[in-house]
C-alpha cells in the first residue's frame, strides 16, 4: 500500500535534511494519499502511502510505538489478519481499526526475527527496535514487494525503488557487471540467479522469504520460510478434496477482496484466472459489488496464424465465462497502436532495470492503466496457477507412470485422454517414453522454437566466471534451470529457488505504486500452495483429465466450455512481430547502430548479435514470433537502452 524509505546511520552521525528530504522527493512521481515521516537521533523512516484497504485510511505511517519503542514503515497487506487477532489476543473491539501494520509490529514485538514466519500476504517492512539498536525487516515468501538496500560506512538505507537511493549524494550510479552477466547468460524468463543482487553496483535487495537485520553496523540476512513443508493431506475421496480445495481458495480470494474501492481482475479464457474470477465474484455478489475484468486480444487486422489446438484471441471463451458467472463489467483491450518496442523506455523507467518478457509488456502495463481509469484499488490475476490450483499435466504424469510400471492404469488413462483430446489412443506413447526415459530424449533444446542462445559476449562471460557460478543454482551452459523432470521442476521453483519470481515482483510493485493498486494473486496465496503441494499427484489428474481438481472445483463457477476444455489453450503475445510492422526499419536500424557500438559489445555475442539482424533486415515474419533471433533482438535492444540510461546518468 505504500512505498517505503529509510536511513539509519550506525555510526551516530546525524541525517542530514537533505538526504532525508531527497529520498522522499524522489519517490515523489508515484501518487500518494498521504506522505509521512518519522525521525529520531539517528533514524528516518518515511512512508508514501497509497490507501487500499479500509483500515489504511488515515493510517499512521511511520508509526512508533512508545511503550515497547518499536518504529515500523511498512508495505503491506496482511491476509490472516483473524488468525492474528487470536494468536496475539488482541481485544475484539480493537480488531476492526487496527492496521496492518500495527499487527505486523506486535508480531514483531511477541516473536521477534520469527515473525514473519507467522504472516500470511504480501509485505515488506522495516522496524526500528530503540532497545535493541537495530534494524528489522523483511520480504513475503514471494517477494511481491521490493525491498532495496545500500550500506557504506555504517550508513545504511533502503527503499522500495531504486531510484531514491540513486538520489543520494554518496550512492554512485553504477553498473553491477556482475547482475549483467547473469542476465546476459540466462536464456530462460528469469533475469539472474542471485536474489540479492540488483542492475546496480553496491545496491542490494532483500530475497523473497528473507528477513534483514542490521545490528552495530552488521547486515545478516535470514531465510525465516519456504512454501514446502513436507505435509501430506490424505482425504477419503474425492469429493472430500474438492471441499476442502474450495475452502482455501475461497478464503484466498475473499482475503485479497479487502478494499474500499474497486475490485478488478485480469481475465483470460483459460482455468486460471477464470477460477480468480468465478470465486471473487460470487463473494461480490453478495456485497452487491460489481468486478471489473481486463482482458488482453489482438489488433483487428491481425491474423491468428497459430495451429487450430492454440487460440490467440480468447474472447469466445472469456465472454462465456463472463455471461455465466454474472455481476461483472468486462474490458476488452486490444491496446491498438502500442507495440513491444514502442513502449520500451517507459518499461524500463518503471522496472528500473532490463526485462525479458517484452512479448507482453505492452499489454501488461497497458492493463494497470485502464484499470486506474476504473478506480480499482484490488487488481486480481491468476498468475502462478499453472504450479498451484492447475497442476496437472497429463503426459508428465503418464510418464511417471510407465516408470513405475503401472501398464494397465497407463493404458486405461491413455485411452480415456484421447477421447476428451481427440487422436488414437496410443498416439501419444512416444511422447510419454520420451518423457518418462529422458536418456532416449536425443532431441538437442535448441532444435525448439524456444530456444534462445545466450546473449553474453564469450569473454565478458570467462571474465565473471558467470558458468561456473549458475551451475551452483542447477542452471546448465544452456541457461536454462536443470531438472529431470517436471515434478521436480515444480520443486525448485516453487520450494527450493527464490529466484524465479523476481523479476515479474518487480513489474508488479513497481506498476502498483505507478497506479495506486494492488495486483494480488489467489493462486499464490500461502495457504492455498501448500494445500496443494501436499495432496496426492492423482487429483491432478485422473480419467483422462488433466489440471483435474480445478476443473472439478469449479463446477457451477466456471461454465463447461472453459472448465472441461481439453482442446484448444490460449496464447497470449503471438502478435507482438505484427504490432512491430511499421516500427520494423527503425528498429533494425537502432539495432545496426547498437552492433557497431563498443561499449555494449563488450557484453553481448558480436556474432549472434549481428545474425539475428540479418535475418531482421529481411522484414518482419508475424509467424516468427518465438523466433530465437526475433527474440534476441528485442532483448538486447533493451539491455541497450538500459546501459545507456546508466552511462547518461553515471559518475
Amino acid at each position: 500500500m505504500s512505498a517505503i524509505a529509510g536511513i539509519v546511520h550506525f555510526n551516530k552521525e546525524p541525517i542530514s535534511i537533505e538526504y532525508s528530504r531527497g529520498i522522499m522527493k524522489a519517490l515523489s512521481k508515484f501518487p500518494a494519499d498521504d506522505v509521512q515521516t518519522w525521525q529520531k537521533d539517528h533514524v528516518f523512516l518515511g512512508c508514501h502511502a497509497q490507501w487500499i484497504t479500509p483500515e489504511s485510511i488515515g493510517e499512521q505511517l511511520p508509526f512508533y510505538d512508545y511503550q515497547r519503542q518499536l518504529a515500523i514503515t511498512a508495505d503491506a497487506i496482511i491476509d490472516n489478519r483473524e488468525e492474528l487477532f487470536e494468536k496475539l489476543q488482541i481485544h475484539k473491539e480493537d480488531r476492526k481499526q487496527i492496521t496492518d501494520s500495527q499487527l505486523i509490529l506486535l508480531a514483531y514485538h511477541k516473536w521477534g526475527e520469527d515473525s514473519p514466519k507467522f504472516l500470511v500476504g504480501d509485505f515488506a517492512f522495516m522496524i526500528w527496535d530503540e532497545r535493541e539498536q537495530k534494524l528489522f525487516g523483511a520480504r513475503d515468501l514471494s517477494g511481491y514487494r521490493t525491498l532495496y538496500y545500500y550500506m557504506d560506512n555504517g550508513r545504511f538505507s533502503f527503499c522500495t525503488t531504486l531510484a531514491p537511493l540513486l538520489s543520494l549524494s554518496y550512492v554512485k550510479k553504477k553498473l553491477n557487471e556482475e547482475w549483467l552477466a547473469e542476465y546476459l547468460a540466462i536464456t530462460g524468463t528469469i533475469d539472474t540467479v542471485d536474489a540479492r543482487t540488483t542492475p546496480y553496483k553496491n545496491i542490494d535487495q532483500v530475497p523473497p522469504a528473507h528477513s534483514i537485520t542490521i545490528s552495530k553496523g552488521k547486515i545478516k540476512l535470514n531465510r525465516y520460510g519456504s512454501f514446502f513443508t513436507g505435509e501430506r493431506l490424505k482425504l477419503s475421496s474425492n469429493e472430500e478434496y474438492v471441499e476442502a480445495f474450495q475452502e482455501v481458495f475461497q478464503e484466498a480470494v475473499d482475503s485479497r477482496l479487502r478494499t474500499f474501492k474497486n475490485v478488478g481482475s485480469q481475465l483470460s479464457g483459460g482455468l486460471d484466472s477464470g477460477a480468480v474470477v468465478g470465486f471473487a465474484a460470487r463473494t461480490l455478489k453478495k456485497q452487491n459489488k460489481i468486478l471489473h475484468t481486463f482482458s488482453y486480444i489482438p489488433p483487428e487486422d491481425f491474423v491468428d496464424f497459430t495451429p487450430k489446438h492454440l487460440l490467440a484471441d480468447e474472447r469466445p471463451f472469456i465472454k462465456s465465462t463472463v455471461q455465466y458467472t454474472g455481476g461483472i463489467n468486462d474490458h476488452y483491450l486490444d491496446f491498438e497502436g502500442k507495440s513491444s518496442y514502442t513502449e520500451i523506455d517507459d518499461m524500463l523507467e518503471a522496472m528500473e532495470m532490463p526485462y525479458k518478457f517484452f512479448e507482453n509488456s505492452f499489454w501488461l502495463k497497458g492493463v494497470f492503466e485502464c484499470a486506474e481509469v476504473e478506480g480499482i484499488g484490488v487488481l486480481l490475476n491468476g498468475d502462478r496457477g499453472n504450479f498451484t490450483i492447475s497442476w496437472g499435466s497429463a503426459l508428465d504424469y503418464y510418464a511417471k507412470l510407465l516408470r513405475r510400471l503401472k501398464w494397465f492404469k497407463l493404458l486405461q488413462e491413455l485411452n480415456q485422454y484421447s477421447i476428451k483430446t481427440g487422436g488414437a489412443r496410443l498416439r501419444r506413447l512416444p511422447t510419454v517414453v520420451k518423457l518418462a526415459f529422458p536418456v532416449i530424449r536425443k532431441i538437442p533444446q535448441k532444435k525448439t522454437g524456444y530456444y534462445l542462445p545466450a546473449l553474453i559476449n564469450k569473454g565478458f562471460a570467462k571474465r565473471t566466471s558467470i558458468y561456473e557460478k549458475l551451475e551452483k543454482y542447477g542452471v546448465n551452459d544452456t541457461g536454462w534451470i536443470t531438472a529431470a523432470n517436471i515434478f521436480d521442476e515444480r520443486k525448485n521453483l516453487i520450494g527450493n529457488n527464490i529466484f524465479p519470481w523476481n523479476t515479474g515482483n518487480t513489474l508488479i510493485t513497481k506498476l502498483s505504486l505507478r497506479h495506486s493498486m494492488w495486483k494480488r494473486d489467489p493462486t499464490n496465496d500461502l495457504r492455498v500452495v501448500r494445500f496443494c503441494l501436499s495432496i496426492p499427484e492423482e487429483q491432478y489428474v485422473q480419467n483422462g483429465v488433466d489440471r483435474a481438481l480445478v476443473r472439478r472445483a469449479t463446477e457451477t463457477y466456471l461454465p463447461d466450455t472453459v472448465r472441461l476444455n481439453q482442446r484448444i489453450r490460449g496464447v497470449q503475445g503471438t502478435d507482438w512481430v505484427h504490432r512491430m510492422a511499421s516500427q520494423w526499419d527503425k528498429f533494425i536500424e537502432e539495432l545496426k547502430i547498437l552492433s557497431t557500438d563498443t561499449r555494449i559489445l563488450d557484453f553481448l555475442d558480436k556474432k549472434i548479435l549481428r545474425e539475428a539482424i540479418a535475418k531482421g533486415e529481411k522484414g518482419p515474419q508475424v509467424s516468427l514470433d518465438t523466433d530465437p533471433d526475433y527474440r534476441t533482438l528485442m532483448r538486447s535492444l533493451i539491455v541497450y537502452r538500459f546501459i545507456n540510461k546508466i552511462n547518461e546518468g553515471g559518475d
